[in-house]
């Protein structure tokens, strides 16, 4: 803590603020029986600027399971990805479902 004393004699005590690392934030990718895996390769490709045997890898995972992870971020950027992923799957006239939610880990 920083003191700083007054004339009167009353001291004043000014409480550091501790700077936390940003919450980081998941985009989940749903599968649904329309979306081709071609479009969700490409759309990991071009939205989350993931390489080819890594986008097939999580296409493949979105498949079996039923849902899977795009990749994490802080909060603003997995919002602003996740958004722009469903504008182009509504572009393409796909009803791919993108989802955020809080990265647990």
């Amino acid at each position: 803590m920083a003191r700083k004393v007054k004339e009167e004699g009353q001291v004043l005590t000014r409480k550091r603020t501790q700077l936390r690392e940003p919450g980081m934030w998941k985009v989940l990718l749903h599968n649904d029986d329309y979306t081709t895996q071609e479009f969700v390769v490409w759309l990991l490709k071009t939205v989350f600027r993931k390489p080819e045997p890594e986008a097939t890898v999580i296409m493949l995972a979105v498949h079996k399971a039923g849902v899977g992870v795009a990749g994490i971020y802080t909060r603003d950027v997995a919002e602003t990805r996740a958004e722009r992923g469903r504008q182009l799957a509504e572009r393409d006239g796909f009803p791919l479902l993108l989802t955020v939610e809080e990265n647990d880990a």
